[in-house]
């Protein structure tokens, strides 16, 4: 094991019964689980209870069917109470990115309309906005935000970029690849005063933020299936102010006669029981440990495992592997990768398959502006021994691998 700079391992959580904590997920045992940032992990008891919800719709498929758009709107509110919005300006998609191209699809982009974003943009995000780019006969600008940026640095910069033909600023809440924060408040004021529509892209931010919607008067999208642990193909897209009223849903449905967000609310014969049994998710992280808990354990955890990480990587480079993303989050840490290793989008899929294939452990691998990344992420079932021994297993095979290259 190697020593974290006298830093204490937080203890292990148990459940209320004195069992691991990691006894409430049904993750494969002979895996190290380092990347629940990704696809989340869903609780048992979630689990459980959509298996009855489909065994009931398979039961009857004509009866629940006709009602589903009743149970929706129920799970609707049960999310948006989650939230801490209004049921009214919440509608349910499948993930975040299927709420971003429901706005994309839904806004009046003129002739020559720009997309203003940041390098540090999801690439399915960044890829929708590239084809409404097409065809509009507009472009893209992207904001260069350095790792190391802090707020009043990011929005200047962001803000920068937008100009008379700007139609929409796109901004991630928690980046993806540099497990960073953006100050969305503060550009959410600017993109006001400059009349431009907000989209932010909070994919990230349920259950790492306390309050991850943001008052301001646009569009907001999340992922429930990653820190919030609901059922994957759960999410959420909040819309304020009179600019909610151009929203449609993906697909033409029997809910054409109503407007946002009751129009969202009617999927045809789409199984949408992850919708319904996200609240029992919810739920039992509360009841068994507490949402403010897993925030506290996962960020001591995530410095935990940086630290021993990090240090494990420059007793073998002789180089510091700590970065600087200067608005961190909580559940989320970056380490930079020995030289040479994922500078490219397919080699960092490549150096992930190989830390899972080869050493069974699973992790997140980046790379941003040609440099290679490794992205920890923590929940409740994580325990300090994951991230002793990813440094012990992982980090000398990481180090003679970009030695062969």
């Amino acid at each position: 094991m190697h020593p974290a700079n006298n830093l204490t391992a937080p203890r292990p959580l148990t459940t209320p019964d004195g069992a691991p904590s990691r006894s409430d997920w049904t993750l494969t045992a002979s895996k190290v689980h380092l990347n629940h940032g990704s696809y989340g992990s869903v609780p048992r008891a979630a689990q459980e209870f959509q298996l009855e919800l489909k065994a009931r719709m398979d039961a009857n498929p004509c009866t629940w069917f006709m009602g589903q758009y009743q149970a929706v709107a129920a799970a609707r509110a049960d999310v948006a109470s989650f939230l801490e919005v209004d049921a009214g300006d919440t509608a349910l998609v499948l993930n975040a990115s299927a709420g971003v191209t429901a706005v994309y699809n839904s806004l009046d982009f003129r002739r020559g309309a720009e997309i203003v974003m940041t390098n540090h943009a999801y690439g399915a995000v960044l890829q929708g906005a590239y084809r409404v780019a097409r065809q509009c006969g507009g472009r893209v600008r992207i904001a260069e935000i350095p790792l190391d940026a802090d707020a009043e640095t990011a929005t200047a910069l962001l803000m920068a970029e937008v100009g008379d033909k700007t139609a929409l600023i796109v901004l991630d809440q928690i980046t993806s690849a540099t497990a960073r924060a953006f100050p969305v408040a503060a550009i959410a004021k600017a993109a006001k005063a400059a009349g431009v529509p907000l989209l932010v892209d909070g994919a990230h931010a349920p259950g790492v933020l306390e309050a991850p919607v943001p008052e301001f008067d646009g569009y907001w999208v999340g992922n429930l299936h990653k820190f919030a642990c609901a059922p994957r193909g759960t999410a959420a897209l909040v819309a304020r102010g009179d600019r909610a009223e151009c929203l449609s849903p993906l697909i033409d449905s029997w809910g054409f006669p109503y407007s946002f967000p009751e129009s969202f609310d009617h999927v045809g014969t789409q199984d949408v029981t992850s919708w319904m049994a996200a609240g029992t998710s919810f739920t039992t992280i509360e009841e068994r440990y507490g949402w403010a808990t897993f925030r506290s354990y996962a960020t001591a955890l995530c410095d935990y495992g940086a630290a021993i990480i990090g240090s494990a990587f420059a007793d073998l480079t002789g180089e510091n592997h700590a970065v600087d993303v200067g608005m961190p989050v909580g559940p989320l840490r970056l380490l930079r990768l020995p030289q040479g290793l994922a500078t490219t989008h397919e080699d960092s899929h490549s150096v992930r398959a190989f830390i899972s294939d080869q050493l069974d452990i699973e992790t997140a691998v980046t790379t941003f502006n040609g440099e290679g990344f490794l992205r920890l992420s923590a929940h409740l079932y994580n325990s300090p021994q994951d991230y002793e021994i990813f440094a012990e297993r992982a980090v000398p095979e990481l180090v003679r691998l970009a030695k062969s290259l």
